[in-house]
């Protein structure tokens, strides 16, 4: 039988924390912890650290950096680093289907009908932002990802994210893109590729600070996202 490619009318990538789910708990933070723990057998902190927009391994850089661990001993230990932390949340993650961000549902079965290309661009590792999405009953909705180790900046992520679609087929090379996020990161990824910024005040940024980055669309949730956004 010869496989027929699907080809999407448009692009939509998706941040996970703030944007799909919220207050899906300490876990995440705590597999950071862990993993260093398990690897380099220090007692670090995510606590003062924003957060909110970085990759994941940039996180684990700060934590080890702040205990006074040299950048070539982090890069050398980075990859046993991302794995024991992946473990660990596979094994701690708890169920979050009821941690959903408002419209979040509704929303993404709407523009599967509609023929959209769903797809995650996030700072989460790979197997800690499948594991959410599994969790929150999400994860059929998307086709594939772009994830925290896979680049150095979100941008690069997005930039992966849409070669990827380009290069399968998937989207033709003027489908419209959107990047959809909560945090000023996710609107700096999106205006250095060149396609649209949704912004959606479900996260913890200011929604001055959003406003600060001009994205096209501000949002203050994903029930007022409306499907010309994304197609148009």
């Amino acid at each position: 039988m010869i496989a027929v490619s699907v080809t999407y009318r448009a692009l939509a990538l998706f941040d996970i924390d703030g944007t799909l789910v919220r207050r899906a708990g300490p876990h995440h933070r705590e597999a950071l912890v862990h993993g260093i723990r398990r690897v380099t057998g220090l007692e670090t902190t995510t606590d003062g650290i924003p957060v909110q927009g970085m990759l994941d391994p940039d996180i684990l850089t700060t934590m080890l950096r702040r205990a006074g661990v040299s950048r070539a001993a982090i890069r050398e230990d980075m990859p046993a680093l991302v794995r024991a932390a992946e473990r660990h949340y596979l094994r701690v993650c708890p169920a979050l289907d009821d941690k959903h961000c408002p419209g979040v549902q509704p929303l993404l079965e709407r523009l599967t009908r509609r023929g959209i290309l769903l797809a995650l661009v996030t700072g989460n590792l790979t197997r800690i932002g499948w594991r959410k999405l599994e969790r929150a009953g999400l994860r059929a909705f998307f086709r594939y990802g772009a994830f925290g180790e896979m680049a150095k900046t979100r941008a690069g992520l997005a930039r992966m994210a849409i070669g990827e679609a380009r290069t399968r087929g998937w989207i033709p090379r003027g489908a419209p893109v959107s990047l959809i996020g909560d945090a000023p990161a996710d609107i700096l990824a999106a205006r250095r590729n060149h396609i649209r910024a949704i912004a959606v005040q479900t996260g913890i940024t200011p929604v001055e600070d959003l406003v600060a980055e001009h994205p096209d669309v501000l949002l203050r949730d994903l029930r007022d996202l409306r499907l010309r956004m994304i197609e148009q």
